[in-house]
């Protein structure tokens, strides 16, 4: 697959790894913060069965401090540009840039990014809408309210799934209006943003409902706090195992897309379920 290339939605489900440029992300932070360990940690996770590599300089955990556009992309630029001066083989990975701001995704697309990861959906920086569309690339629209510091006093919902889906819907006409095709349009319901543990259950229970409107689906749930929560695992790095039963769960409700750390294990869980699943 040549970077950029398509996707071929619906024929297997593909691996998404985070690699967070961050000193304070939730369970790896400033361990990838240089570029030479960001380099690594990507090579590692091509070789482990990574399609697509996410790059985030501004953690988005609860409680986690904004910083300045120029500080995410002092975060960002460099790390992206070895990783793709690096990886630019035939073959090689899409490259996604987990923002929500429109300065910074245009300077990734500039530098060589392939998607736009937006975790605020165009709430945070309406702009980012227009990059999105002058370019042309993938656009993962997330569901959230908030942000970091008051997305938890917004988890209150009568029926998450279908209120989840509506404010979906109202974000891709957003971005439809801004000139934003469908083609280039994947969901993702934002397990642990603005969630309690209850809800993100009964969103995995139902994310079948959302992949119905049509636009392939992204899912990341990798280490999150309701994980933590369910096995009584305060760790983040220990919760592979119940990571690995939510991204079971996704793939057979129609995910196309799975965003984690732990990418060897996680791999190897969506070949064995697209061979059951998907045998064509």
């Amino acid at each position: 697959m040549e970077p950029g290339a398509a996707l071929a939605w619906g024929t297997r489900t593909y691996v998404m790894g985070v690699i967070n440029l961050t000193p304070d992300s939730f369970s790896d932070g400033g361990r990838f913060d240089r570029p030479a360990a960001a380099l690594a940690q990507a090579r590692a996770m091509l070789a482990q069965g990574a399609d697509l590599l996410d790059l985030g300089g501004q953690s988005t955990r609860p409680g986690a401090a904004v910083i300045s556009a120029e500080q995410e992309l002092q975060r960002l630029l460099p790390a992206l540009e070895l990783i793709g001066r690096a990886c630019a083989l035939p073959g090689g990975p899409l490259l996604s840039i987990d923002t929500f701001r429109a300065p910074v995704a245009a300077a990734a697309l500039a530098a060589g990014a392939h998607w736009i990861n937006d975790v605020s959906g165009g709430r945070r920086d309406p702009e980012i809408l227009a990059v999105v569309a002058e370019h042309g690339c993938p656009y993962v629209l997330m569901h959230s309210r908030g942000d970091s510091g008051s997305m938890d006093g917004l988890a209150h919902y009568s029926d998450v799934v279908a209120e989840v889906r509506q404010e979906l819907l109202r974000a891709t006409d957003n971005a439809l209006a801004a000139g934003v095709r469908a083609d280039q349009l994947i969901w993702d319901p934002g397990l642990g943003f603005a969630k309690t543990t209850e809800h993100n259950l009964a969103l995995l229970r139902g994310l079948a409902e959302l992949r119905r409107d049509g636009f392939p689906l992204l899912v990341g749930p990798s280490r999150k706090r309701f994980i933590g929560a369910v096995l009584d695992e305060p760790r983040p790095r220990a919760r592979l195992w119940g990571t690995a039963a939510v991204c079971a769960q996704a793939i057979t409700q129609g995910a196309d897309v799975l965003r984690v750390h732990d990418v060897g294990p996680i791999a190897q869980t969506a070949r064995m379920l697209d061979a059951i699943l998907r045998p064509t």
